[in-house]
């Protein structure tokens, strides 16, 4: 049978952009259809607006810093308007970047939302119905909002970024990485914020010493973090909203942010009826090759639930097209990834948390803190935290935690050698490059405890 392509994907981020350039490299005939903007998520919504606010909210201290270094400046006003109408401009151009690397590779491209009406067909909003040897689905995730009293009255972290003014005092319900970076962010950009979490500690499901020193070091900075407490109630009053938390406590803010959750954008693809089967949070499932139950139909990225990560659904994305189009059968690699959480302060972490790796074996715990020199000589009170988890069957890193300013950044490099296989001796023989702060990592002899 003749297809009018050899590839049809649908969506238009990260991980459908990248295969679909890569798939066209290798000859095929390929379309992709986008009902929004090009970079989904994280060009337009997630990872790369949100890091420009990060580095926003860091430079009002910096001017203190600065001046106890004997620098004569004088701390200004932050615009937010300024710094949005420049972020807008930016999140354009890397749209167009996206856009011209379809071009270039001879993708066409459809502006519009598409759904799947057979294993071999697409269905194009207009009407217009497209044939395809292969059909990837990569639509992403979207963030939701739990169904509580005046819920409507709360944004999301898609609307954080368009707000017209910023509000004075906010209110962010949730306590994963996208709700605690950005309580970070706004009280960093002089917005009295609140942050409520219904569980223990944030940061869930990573190791425990470390969001204990995030989420220390987050309070110390100035955000009202309160733990056991979930918004039960939202009213409006006046311009402002009242929230009632599950204390019983009422509170005014003039915004409130819920942070508690994304879904798969899965809802009227048309998956269902062609025997796709769908999990519990209605994503996609699919086999270590990214296939779904129809062979035709593959899906990668957010909507597959696996590691909701901007690199990953690329990797997952590259492993589809060595799959499907070079004849070489590929997994994606989804073990010991390095990952950053660009909280206040910033975390990084790869492998695995101590309570992870104790459930496994023995092992050896390296850790401290300390306050580091440069902000130490400023007289900020705050500490860095370093952490090393060690088998101590074959003396491996299994896992490496780090608090501290920059940590994404030596994250990455710290990955590739605990992805190596390193073991603490390998770390031990490496020379400290001093002085910075991640020579801690292989300057730490004793084991602050076993287990």
């Amino acid at each position: 049978m003749d297809f009018d392509f050899d590839l049809f994907v649908i969506g238009g981020g990260s991980g459908g952009v990248r295969a679909a350039r890569v798939a066209a490299q290798e000859g095929a005939k390929v379309a992709l259809a986008e009902e929004d903007r090009y970079g989904g998520t994280c060009v337009i919504r997630g990872c790369v607006p949100k890091k420009l606010m990060v580095f926003a909210s860091e430079y009002g201290g910096m001017v203190e810093d600065a001046q106890a270094y004997g620098w004569d400046i004088q701390p200004g006003a932050f615009n937010w308007k300024t710094f949005q109408g420049k972020m807008y401009a930016e999140l354009d151009r890397l749209e167009n970047i996206y856009r011209g690397i379809l071009k270039n590779n001879n993708v066409e491209t459809f502006d519009q939302r598409a759904t799947v009406a057979d294993a071999h067909t697409v269905r194009l909003a207009d009407g217009t119905e497209k044939t395809a040897k292969h059909i990837l689905i990569a639509v992403g995730g979207r963030p939701t909002k739990p169904e509580i009293e005046g819920i409507d009255l709360a944004i999301t972290s898609n609307d954080i970024f368009h707000l017209d003014a910023l509000p004075e005092s906010i209110l962010i319900v949730g306590g994963g990485y996208i709700a605690s970076e950005f309580a970070g962010i706004m009280n960093g950009m002089g917005v009295k914020t609140t942050q409520f979490y219904r569980g223990e500690q944030i940061l869930r499901g990573f190791d425990d010493e470390a969001r204990t020193h995030v989420a220390n070091e987050m309070i110390e900075r100035g955000v009202d973090l309160r733990l056991n407490t979930n918004a039960v109630k939202l009213e409006k009053d006046g311009s402002q909203v009242r929230v009632t938390d599950t204390n019983g406590d009422t509170q005014l803010f003039d915004k409130v942010m819920f942070a508690t959750g994304r879904a798969p954008n899965t809802d009227g693809l048309g998956l269902e009826a062609l025997g796709v089967e769908l999990g519990r949070k209605r994503e996609i499932i699919v086999s270590e090759y990214s296939q779904t139950g129809v062979p035709s139909i593959y899906a990668v990225g957010d909507v597959t639930d696996r590691a909701n990560l901007t690199p990953v659904a690329i990797r997952e994305g590259m492993a589809f097209v060595e799959t499907v189009f070079k004849g070489n059968p590929t997994k994606p690699d989804h073990d010991l990834i390095p990952t950053a959480i660009f909280t206040q302060p910033e975390m990084g972490t790869v492998g695995l948390s101590e309570e992870e790796a104790k459930a496994l074996g023995p092992i050896e715990v390296y850790a401290t803190s300390f306050k580091p020199m440069q902000q130490s000589f400023a007289g900020r009170s705050e500490k860095v935290f370093m952490k090393l988890v060690v088998s101590q069957a074959n003396r491996k890193v299994l896992g490496c935690h780090i608090v501290a300013p920059g940590a994404g950044e030596m994250i990455q490099l710290a990955g590739i050698a605990v992805k190596m296989g390193a073991t603490k001796e390998d770390f031990d023989r490496t020379v400290a490059v001093h002085p910075t702060m991640s020579e801690e990592l292989v300057t730490m002899k004793t084991p602050t405890r076993t287990g």
